[in-house]
């Protein structure tokens, strides 16, 4: 069993700079400024305690954050000693998680397969895989391609644009409603919600209204199925109920919009800078931006929470039974004991994605979502740039995420005919007629506004 180190100083803004903070019993705290500022500084300091160490992940929630990369394998790939069901989480069934935690949406059960473990996690994710294997890569990169014309033509003839909140926040949320097969006026509330949810501003209504848009939808590809990922969920022989369907519905656009966003917006912040070269052909290519990201600055940089069936040891770090145990993505990729063999991986061995049996399912169409994403952008503004210094970005607090506030960017206006499409076809949903798109959109109507657009 590993000896307990002699710590070295925590960061700057840590409690444990005061001998540990009181409300986590010497847990550093991963959901502040300080974090977000410079999550390596934190990572450098829990590796100390080996290969797991103690964090906070919102006051009073309490976890341990596996940092070294060979440990973060030994548990995603060993679920008979670390389970996903978070009905198993020791604190929170002896009431000694807040009831309004912060960190509950992303850690409590739901009839899921992310939080489900043996034959019930085989059966959804069985569901879930066939029903995205159907997606046509062809028609998923043509549309990708529709939607980011679409938003480019909101702002080309503006010369400035927050590429993170005007772009990548809202092309995989019109992608996957796509995807899903959304009428327009569901749609609407899909993105709205989702947004809502991730931005933490309302989340409880956020949530409600998410629920009931997918209640609806789900409701409405039982009458009117099409060739949609909804439909595909209803049909499969697992025969999921509604609240089942809702609930992989959630996991697939949560899983599937927040990372993509980031992994988008951070992919732009590398090739806009001089790190990555620039937008008129420097040094690195679209793709090796992608991975260089999915490496250094993961979208999910700490998620993956399991629960040990048993006391266990983690390479010498005691793990109690029912006690949640975090992957930091993050910390595992830029593990200093790789830094002599990471040459010889492969490009893809990061953990982004996860590994073993609850890997991302959908990781090949969200790297071709992401990959598209970026180079329509630089192809169709060719000298854009970034219009403040890379140092003066900032990022969203939160345990979980590895995301920017914006990424403000300036370039040549452009001032286009709009371009005229061959009608849009979305298997056999009709669209009503929507109001026209103001000039950047509200949030709430992107996706109404998108269709409107896409007839013309």
């Amino acid at each position: 069993m590993e000896t307990q180190p002699d710590l070295q100083a925590p960061p700057p803004g840590c409690p444990a700079h005061q001998g540990g903070g009181q409300q986590g019993g010497g847990a550093v705290p991963l959901y502040g400024p300080e974090f977000a500022a410079a999550p390596e500084a934190f990572y450098a300091f829990l590796r100390q305690y080996g290969a797991a160490g103690p964090v906070e992940l919102a006051p009073g929630v309490q976890a341990s954050l596996v940092t070294r990369y060979s440990a973060a394998l030994q548990v995603l790939q060993n679920p008979d000693l670390f389970a996903k069901d978070s009905r198993r989480w020791r604190a929170l069934n002896e009431g000694r998680v807040p009831e309004d935690s912060p960190a509950l949406p992303m850690l409590a059960y739901r009839p899921n397969c992310l939080f489900s473990d043996g034959a019930d996690h085989a059966r959804l994710r069985q569901a879930v895989t066939d029903s995205l294997a159907k997606l046509d890569p062809h028609r998923l990169s043509r549309h990708v391609e529709r939607v980011a014309d679409y938003l480019i033509g909101q702002f080309s003839a503006q010369g400035s644009v927050d590429l993170l909140n005007e772009y990548a926040k809202v092309l995989p949320l019109l992608v996957f409603n796509e995807l899903f097969g959304c009428p327009s006026e569901i749609g609407d509330r899909l993105v709205h919600g989702m947004s809502g949810i991730f931005d933490g501003v309302d989340a409880e209504r956020a949530n409600a209204e998410l629920s009931q848009a997918l209640i609806e939808l789900v409701t409405y590809k039982r009458a009117h199925p099409a060739e949609d990922v909804t439909s595909w969920l209803i049909e499969h022989p697992v025969r999921l109920n509604d609240e089942e369907m809702v609930h992989q519905l959630v996991t697939l656009m949560g899983a599937g919009t927040e990372p993509v966003q980031n992994v988008i917006a951070n992919a732009l912040r590398l090739l806009l800078t001089d790190e990555g070269g620039s937008a008129l052909g420097g040094g690195l290519l679209v793709e090796d931006a992608i991975d260089d990201v999915l490496w250094n600055n993961p979208p999910l940089a700490n998620y993956a929470a399991h629960y040990p069936v048993t006391d266990t040891e983690l390479d010498g770090v005691p793990l109690r039974e029912g006690d949640p145990v975090l992957i930091s993505f993050a910390a595992a990729n830029t593990d200093p004991s790789l830094s002599d063999s990471r040459q010889m991986l492969s490009k893809r061995a990061h953990l982004a994605w996860g590994a073993g049996p609850h890997a991302c399912p959908a990781k090949d169409p969200a790297r071709l979502i992401c990959v598209a994403a970026v180079e329509k952008l630089l192809n169709q503004l060719p000298d854009i740039e970034m219009s403040v210094p890379v140092e003066s970005l900032t990022w969203r607090p939160g345990p979980f995420h590895r995301a920017l506030n914006e990424l403000p960017a300036q370039f040549t206006p452009v001032v286009a005919e709009k371009p005229k499409p061959a009608p849009f076809v979305q298997g056999s949903v009709p669209q009503p007629t929507p109001p026209q798109p103001t000039a950047r959109g509200r949030q709430g109507s992107w996706w109404s506004s998108f269709l409107s657009w896409w007839k013309v």
